[in-house]
């Protein structure tokens, strides 16, 4: 079993769409990354009646994975509804997500994202973010450290 079939299976458990409450429906989009240290951590899709309160099943992976390891790397994500990833966009962050994870540590714009399941393709999420807002806040922070 390669890493991405591991966290296929890791991510498909946590699929079982279904309301919560009247307000609040869960488990439709799940998430698996894998962490810096080969740590494996899930996430699952939250939506409400109102879209501010939605959680995307990627940060919530990260926030597992942060809450519970200290850590802010990924290597590998993988992202999907009832199938895995297979093309033509599925499987892509949205916007906040990939927003998030750039926050989360720069190093992240090297994270393997996959795009295609059975292909094996995969993007970087450095990729996904060209020319990002944020390097020259992280460039500044970095001749600070070295003063």
């Amino acid at each position: 079993m390669d890493i991405w079939e591991q966290l296929y299976q890791e991510a498909r458990e946590q699929y079982r769409p279904g309301e919560v409450t009247p307000f609040l429906y869960a488990h439709h989009v799940v998430c698996a990354l894998e962490g810096e240290n080969g740590e494996i951590f899930t996430g699952f899709c939250v939506e409400s009646c109102c879209g501010v309160l939605d959680l995307c099943a990627e940060r919530v992976a990260a926030l597992n994975m942060y809450v519970n390891s200290g850590q802010t790397v990924v290597k590998r994500l993988i992202v999907f509804r009832d199938k895995p990833p297979y093309g033509g966009g599925s499987g892509m962050p949205c916007g906040a997500c990939r927003e998030f994870f750039m926050q989360l540590n720069l190093r992240n714009r090297d994270m393997e994202i996959m795009v295609d399941y059975d292909a094996r393709q995969t993007v970087t999420l450095g990729e996904l973010t060209p020319d990002w807002w944020g390097m020259e806040r992280y460039g500044a922070g970095e001749k600070q450290n070295e003063s």
